[in-house]
């Protein structure tokens, strides 16, 4: 008897994870919050009790990321939605300069942009040679899988961007 208690209680849980996900996406979607305590504040608002480490795993979850808007606030949102924003000039217009030192890529961005940039160089690991980046506010730096053939690696970003 207490195990089946145990295991519906496990899958309720999941089942509520999944609706704070969905309830933060919707958040995130609105534009407004620039701070993982406006979040958790306004989750707690409908009835999703949480803490900043939650938020944080939960922005992770779904790839949010932290951009300046047109009104230079810092905000929130999904890397998807900013693609979508952006496809009009293509992700290259993020991008304001590539070079490396012979070890590692620096990628220059726009304000707020390193995080989605980052994450579209991060999808190149197994196939073009990116062991990982590190993404600031505008800047990214990029770690080769192998130094000796950061040219390409710089040439594929390059044709990703461009």
């Amino acid at each position: 008897m207490a195990r089946e208690h145990i295991e519906s209680s496990a899958g309720s849980s999941g089942g509520r994870a999944q609706m704070r996900l969905q309830a933060l996406r919707r958040l995130l979607a609105k534009e407004e919050a620039s701070t993982q305590d406006e979040l958790r504040e306004e989750l707690e608002k409908l009835d999703f009790e949480v803490n900043q480490s939650t938020i944080s795993r939960d922005l992770r979850k779904l790839g949010a990321v932290k951009i300046i808007d047109p009104s230079g606030r810092t905000v929130y949102r999904l890397a998807e939605e900013m693609a979508a924003v952006r496809t009009p000039t293509g992700l290259g217009a993020l991008i304001t300069d590539i070079e490396h030192n012979g070890v590692m890529v620096v990628v220059h961005t726009s304000p707020g942009s390193a995080s989605l940039v980052a994450r579209t160089i991060d999808q190149l690991r197994s196939d073009e040679g990116v062991l990982g980046t590190i993404a600031g506010d505008d800047t990214v730096f990029v770690a080769p899988r192998q130094p000796r053939s950061i040219e390409a690696l710089v040439r594929r970003i390059q044709d990703i961007f461009g």
